[in-house]
C-alpha cells in the first residue's frame, strides 16, 4: 500500500518537473497529467481528501514559485473588473449565468468560471446567485474529495445566504 502511494507521488513529481522544464504552464500541467489507472484503481489511492491536481499545484509552488506561466496572471486585473468586461462582451451577466447552467451538465469546470464571473459582475443579482448555488451544488455532487466538496458546498451556501437575505 505505501509503495503505491510512493509510486503515485513519484509519478506526479516526475511528470510535473518534466513538463515544467519543457516550459508548460501550470494549467496545462494540471489538466495534462493523469496518474496511471494501475494506481488509481487502488481503493487506498482514491481522492477522498486531497486530489492529484492539488499535489501538482503544490509541486509547482515548491519548484516554480507563484508565477503560473500565464503572462496575464503576472499582474492581473481584479476578478470583478475582468468579470464586468467579459459580462459586457457576452451581453450581460445573466447570459453568462444562463450559459453556466447549460454547461453544468457537460463542462462543469467552465460552468463554474462563467457563473463566478456573472456573480462578480453583478454581485447583488438574486437570479444569478440562484444559478450560482445550483451550479456549485452540482459541482459538489460530482466531487470525491472532502476538500473540493467543502469548497463547492461553501460557494453554494454563500449564494443561498445572499438569496435568503433579500
Amino acid at each position: 500500500m505505501l509503495d503505491d502511494v510512493a509510486s503515485a507521488l513519484e509519478y506526479l513529481v516526475g511528470e510535473t518537473l518534466a513538463l515544467m522544464n519543457e516550459g508548460a504552464r501550470l494549467s496545462d500541467i494540471i489538466h495534462g497529467i493523469k496518474i496511471p489507472t494501475s494506481l488509481t484503481d487502488k481503493p487506498w489511492l482514491a481522492p477522498t481528501y486531497d486530489e492529484p491536481e492539488f499535489v501538482i499545484r503544490n509541486l509547482w509552488r515548491l519548484y516554480g514559485g507563484w508565477y503560473d506561466g500565464n503572462p496575464a496572471n503576472l499582474k492581473p486585473a481584479a476578478d470583478s473588473r475582468l468579470s464586468q468586461e467579459l459580462s459586457a462582451l457576452a451581453g450581460g451577466a445573466q447570459k453568462l449565468a444562463s450559459r453556466a447552467l447549460e454547461l453544468s451538465d457537460s463542462d462543469i469546470r467552465s460552468a463554474c468560471h462563467l457563473v463566478e464571473m456573472a456573480s462578480l459582475a453583478e454581485p447583488e443579482n438574486g437570479a444569478i446567485h440562484a444559478i450560482r448555488a445550483e451550479v456549485y451544488q452540482r459541482r459538489r455532487a460530482g466531487e470525491t474529495s472532502l476538500m473540493a466538496k467543502g469548497i463547492y458546498g461553501a460557494a453554494a451556501n454563500e449564494s443561498k445566504a445572499r438569496l435568503e437575505s433579500e
